[in-house]
């Protein structure tokens, strides 16, 4: 329940916010709007305010629209979408992605002030034979710069990488934790791939980032559950899992499928094997063991906080929307090339997995996400196809340089072409989050 109210909130606040975006300018264009929905579909929910616009909230959140005076009959001529001048209808159609970028800009800034802990960008092991390797990147190195592009935490490097996928020759530069002497290598991205879907964009490079260590001890058995059943207690090392080297990652894993577990554990210089088996949560249908790891936090030096006053705030709001637009077009060029798998497009399913894992780690990281996906969203309705506002924005730019607007064949073909190039994105994204899902 708690993972489709956090998708569906998201859902629904993007789609508001776009379209109040078109409706706030309509209006002071003097267009006359008929209906204000979110939602598509039967509708759950209708109110008709004072300007004789309905506002509803209608069965499927998957979209929205503002439904403005065109040709209906029974309403004055100059409040009519079609008869405003080419500028007004083009800011209107603008309206719509620049509110999802000024309520990413608002939603970052809501971040930066209220503080967001987070790790430094420091290299914890090189993967042997990896990009990184090639490039002699060292073990406890920072990165400060990829490209010219300041990054301050492992989500920034990761997205500036994605934005040079397919470069020869990206520089790189920082400092070993322990030293401010800069230090710059030149990354082959080139030949680079990776799936992101499945794979960690910074492992497929050869990095893996300086984190807290999680040992193979226990530090809690939990009362009454399997593993307090089955023996195990507090201290126990664990050596293997199912006959192969331990690793809390797979662990977690193999509990899930719910089948039949054997662990050797180490305990006082004595080695034994146990057998459980996962059992399952009545309330959220998870399997689960009853432990608990023994952690090693993370040394200070290796963490930081992205927290800044009022105006310094906005200013790095601006800055992060302007480099997630920038990482965002690199993207899609990237996918357009063909250097980047569309593999890596997500659709509903990716989405709501991120809005769940946000919203569970916390407000400040479900914050960070929506800001996220409302920039995307602009991005991706800029697109130069109808029915996306980047295709209306075309065609009034022709009206614009003609002098009159595109024939109403040329429209049809355009809708034509645009909805099945959208349409088809929109399910091979589907089908790619049913195929990882």
């Amino acid at each position: 329940m708690t993972a489709t109210l956090s998708f569906l909130f998201l859902i629904c606040v993007l789609v508001t916010v776009h379209e109040y975006g078109h409706f706030v300018v309509a209006r002071a264009c003097g267009v006359r709007v008929l209906r204000f929905s979110i939602g598509f579909g039967k509708v759950l929910w209708k109110r008709t305010d004072k300007k004789g616009t309905e506002w509803v909230v209608s069965l499927i959140p998957l979209g929205g629209y503002v439904k403005m005076l065109n040709d209906e009959e029974g309403f004055a001529e100059h409040e009519r979408y079609d008869n405003k001048t080419v500028w007004q209808r083009m800011l209107i159609i603008l309206a719509g992605p620049v509110a999802n970028f000024i309520f990413a800009i608002f939603a970052y800034w809501v971040v930066f002030v209220s503080g967001v802990p987070t790790v430094k960008p420091v290299v914890g092991e090189v993967v042997p034979n990896s990009i990184v390797a090639t490039a002699n990147v060292p073990t406890e190195f920072e990165f400060t710069q990829i490209d010219g592009k300041n990054v301050q935490d492992w989500e920034e490097v990761a997205l500036a990488f994605i934005g040079n996928v397919g470069s020869s020759n990206v520089e790189v530069s920082g400092h070993l934790i322990d030293s401010q002497y800069p230090q710059r290598f030149q990354l082959d991205l080139s030949q680079w791939q990776f799936d992101g879907n499945e794979d960690n964009p910074l492992t497929t490079l050869g990095i893996v980032p300086k984190r807290s260590v999680v040992e193979p001890i226990i530090k809690t058995v939990v009362k009454d559950s399997v593993s307090e059943k089955t023996g195990l207690k507090k201290g126990d090392k664990i050596l293997t899992l199912n006959q192969q080297p331990f690793d809390w990652i797979n662990l977690i894993k193999m509990v899930q499928t719910g089948q039949r577990l054997q662990l050797q554990i180490e305990r006082q210089h004595t080695i034994f094997n146990v057998e459980l088996t996962p059992r399952q949560d009545k309330k959220n249908k998870k399997y689960r063991i009853g432990i608990v790891p023994e952690f090693k936090p993370l040394a200070q030096k290796y963490r930081t906080e992205l927290k800044y006053d009022i105006l310094t705030a906005l200013g790095k709001a601006g800055e992060k929307v302007a480099s997630l637009i920038h990482t965002v077009i690199q993207f899609i060029g990237n996918l357009i090339t063909g250097d980047l798998s569309i593999k890596n497009m997500g659709g509903p399913i990716s989405m709501a997995k991120g809005a769940v894992a946000s919203a569970e780690t916390g407000i400040i990281y479900y914050l960070s996400f929506m800001a996220l996906i409302s920039v995307n969203l602009g991005v991706m309705n800029l697109f130069p196809l109808l029915p996306l506002d980047g295709g209306q924005f075309i065609l009034l730019s022709l009206e614009a340089i003609r002098g009159k607007a595109v024939s109403q064949k040329i429209q049809q073909a355009f809708q034509q072409i645009g909805m099945l190039f959208v349409l088809g994105l929109m399910a091979f994204a589907l089908f790619n989050d049913l195929v990882h899902f």
